[in-house]
């Protein structure tokens, strides 16, 4: 995988950031803890989104964080659809 993967911002209010496993496997785990999956569980079902989405990362110099919010709802919604459901919509569930 390419090593530095530029993260576009929301809209680009923010600066670009470079891509970070650590901040996408905490926000799949925190969906998943947060529908009361067992704790396990939830890291297997965060490690296998991190490694899904970064296949389709593999190629891209750069991406938005919504596509990649995007990407990894599509795949929490294969190993955990109430986990996908609240990840896809957070901001307006919370």
């Amino acid at each position: 995988m390419n090593s530095s993967i530029d993260v576009v911002k929301a809209e680009g209010r923010r600066p670009t950031e470079s891509y970070e496993r650590g901040k996408l496997h905490a926000s799949v785990l925190a969906a998943c803890l947060s529908v009361r999956s067992p704790e396990g569980e939830a890291e297997m079902t965060a490690h296998k989104v991190c490694e899904r989405v970064e296949q389709w990362l593999a190629a891209k110099p750069e991406v938005t964080s919504n596509d990649l919010r995007r990407k990894a709802s599509e795949s929490l919604d294969i190993h955990h659809p109430e986990a996908g459901y609240l990840y896809k919509h957070h901001r307006v569930v919370m």
